[in-house]
């Protein structure tokens, strides 16, 4: 994770940000948008605004962009006025941030642990789970202390990273289940899926049954790494791949588009062990360290999910696609985090195209 991990961070919020300008001020004049809006304003203001860009969220109830400016910078928060957002005053940079994410992949690179930018604090969360006791805890502990004040925060997980595949139904490949993501359109123009990497590192073809005929065979999978994805093209080119997603009780979610996700999106997850679940994403450009490898440039959610939901699609209620389940800790009774592979990612590294609409 380098300085461009903390380019573009968006936070729902649902009261005024302290250090933000109140609506007696200049921030009176600031824009509603949408959040996909605040996102490429966002996007156009980080590369004007320099060395003074804290990172950005999105204040949910009042509708604008919330923009972190370091220090007192009058011109960048005349900038940031301008374009119709509102200036917040912050420590820390998105440099120092994405320099201190390049330091805990060097020195903190400990299974179990994960971490991502939190724009509402100006801050990296840094998640240990249950695993993380003893030296491996000493040793995150001083790498977080080594960044200096303000700059990270530890929080304890009580559940375990992991990976969610599992044995069971759903699709089946090598002796694991996983979870069919989306139904794509490969660069060649026969039908295929994503589903998520470590299950298409663990078998080379997926049936729909646990002992059944193949339907799927693995044409690119990557794990660990940049990413937790895999393209699996359907043997049989006529085969029928509805854009849509089976959200149970006869229910489906139409896909219509790929879409980025922004923290504070309202999300939904469909996987073939717990269902349908529902939560909004918190972070974005996560990197989690699997006892099994580190993974980097996931989405960080609130939605639980269990073994055998890997690999299942993370979607908003109108029809984008937003990720692919990577695993978390916790489970669907006591909660956790869940980390998701970017669709967006996933569809430019294979060079697919996701399947729109029902047909």
């Amino acid at each position: 994770m380098g300085a461009a991990t903390v380019g573009v961070l968006l936070q729902h919020a649902g009261a005024a940000e302290p250090g933000a300008e109140g609506a007696a001020g200049p921030a009176a004049q600031a824009q509603q948008v949408s959040a996909a809006s605040a996102t490429r304003l966002a996007e156009r203001l980080a590369p004007r605004l320099g060395d003074a860009y804290g990172g950005a969220f999105y204040d949910g109830d009042e509708r604008r962009l919330v923009v972190n400016v370091v220090g007192d910078d009058e011109d960048a928060k005349a900038r940031v006025r301008k374009a119709g957002a509102v200036p917040r005053s912050v420590r820390n940079s998105a440099d120092t941030l994405g320099a201190a994410t390049r330091t805990l992949a060097g020195r903190a690179d400990v299974p179990g642990t994960a971490w991502a930018t939190d724009p509402r604090t100006n801050q990296i969360l840094v998640t240990a789970d249950r695993t993380v006791t003893g030296k491996k805890w000493g040793r995150l502990e001083a790498t977080v202390a080594s960044l200096g004040t303000g700059v990270a925060r530890i929080e304890k997980s009580a559940g375990e990273f992991k990976l969610f595949a599992s044995g069971g139904d759903a699709i089946f490949g090598g002796g694991a289940r996983c979870s069919l993501g989306f139904n794509v359109t490969a660069e060649d123009g026969s039908p295929g899926f994503l589903t998520a990497g470590h299950c298409g590192v663990a078998a080379q073809q997926w049936s729909e049954d646990p002992n059944g005929a193949p339907i799927g065979t693995v044409q690119a999978a990557t794990f660990p790494g940049d990413g937790d994805f895999a393209l699996v093209t359907y043997d049989d080119p006529a085969a029928a791949a509805p854009g849509v997603v089976d959200t149970g009780d006869g229910q489906t979610t139409q896909i219509v588009r790929a879409a980025d996700a922004a923290v504070g999106l309202e999300v939904a997850r469909m996987g073939s062990t717990t269902g349908l679940r529902e939560g909004v994403v918190t972070g974005l450009n996560a990197t989690v360290n699997y006892p099994e490898g580190t993974v980097t440039g996931l989405i960080q959610t609130d939605v639980c999910a269990e073994p055998g939901d890997s690999g299942g699609s993370l979607f908003t209620r109108d029809g984008s696609a937003i990720g692919l389940t990577s695993g978390g800790s916790g489970d669907c009774t006591a909660g956790g985090e869940t980390f998701f592979q970017p669709v967006t990612t996933a569809l430019a590294a294979v060079g697919a195209e996701i399947t729109a609409g029902d047909g």
